[in-house]
């Protein structure tokens, strides 16, 4: 059991390591015209709001649905 948690905490741990480092090398650029940030973070900012209004919907349905059944 402990060598699949290792891997599952392992791809956890590479995913915060690299947004956290695309977030740092924005964070730290230049503000000239001509520098470019790595991430164009609105659309991350929308594209987790899309994807948490979906879960927050789902959930709602399934609680009502649970409510009613039971």
């Amino acid at each position: 059991m402990e060598g699949p948690l290792r891997l599952f905490l392992g791809i956890i741990l590479g995913i915060i390591l690299t947004i956290g480092t695309a977030y740092v090398a924005d964070a730290l650029r230049p503000d000239d015209a001509a520098a470019r940030p790595m991430v164009n973070w609105d659309v991350v900012d929308q594209n987790l709001h899309g994807i948490s209004e979906r879960i927050q919907d789902g959930w709602a349905r399934l609680t009502n649905r649970n409510r009613t059944a039971g």
